[in-house]
């Protein structure tokens, strides 16, 4: 763990990338992010294990940073089923036989939402192990500070009341109508 800025801190996180036969014509590989590893050391899509058509790559690490002010997002994400990573991939510009990039890893699902409203990236989530999971509790027991939910209250203002006042009061009327007032014609 490191302190990446003065309200962070920062585990770095090797992610693993699965590729797999493509299960239609048109798809040769299917690429899918199949673990994470805490504390793993730097890699550039080293292959891990291969058997027959499928490949396992450690394609990256990159730093899980934990910022203060997204305490919330980390305390609602551990609060799920199964609590999990995001990790993001791009596809790359030369897309030769790697035709993904890891862009991010995040542990706020709000973050990976945003994400995912874009067609360009690729999110996947991956279960957290568990010694990020703790580590990512700590930092949530440290800084999330829950706010308490104030009901709004409506204005005591009487709205029942008959408007009095509208339109122009030099202007005598018997209806509500918003009519300026003419100037009186100027005798010669």
């Amino acid at each position: 763990m490191t302190l990446a800025f003065p309200n962070a801190q920062s585990l770095p996180i090797g992610i693993v990338v699965r590729r797999a036969p493509g299960v239609t014509r048109w798809a040769r590989y299917a690429w899918s992010v199949s673990s994470v590893l805490p504390g793993a050391p730097a890699a550039d899509w080293k292959v891990m294990r291969s058997a027959g058509d499928v490949t396992e790559y450690h394609a990256a690490t990159l730093p899980l940073t934990l910022y203060v002010s997204d305490a919330e997002a980390y305390a609602h994400e551990l609060q799920a089923r199964v609590p999990s990573v995001y990790v993001v991939l791009r596809q790359n510009e030369r897309a030769g036989e790697l035709p993904w990039s890891v862009a991010l890893v995040t542990a706020s699902p709000y973050e990976a939402q945003d994400y995912c409203d874009s067609a360009e990236e690729m999110v996947e989530k991956i279960a957290m192990p568990d010694a990020v999971h703790h580590w990512i509790a700590r930092f949530v027991d440290t800084y999330h500070e829950e706010e308490a939910f104030i009901k709004r209250r409506r204005d005591t203002a009487r709205v029942d009341r008959v408007d009095d006042g509208i339109g122009d009061a030099r202007i005598r009327q018997t209806s509500d109508v918003y009519r300026a007032p003419r100037r009186k014609a100027v005798s010669e």
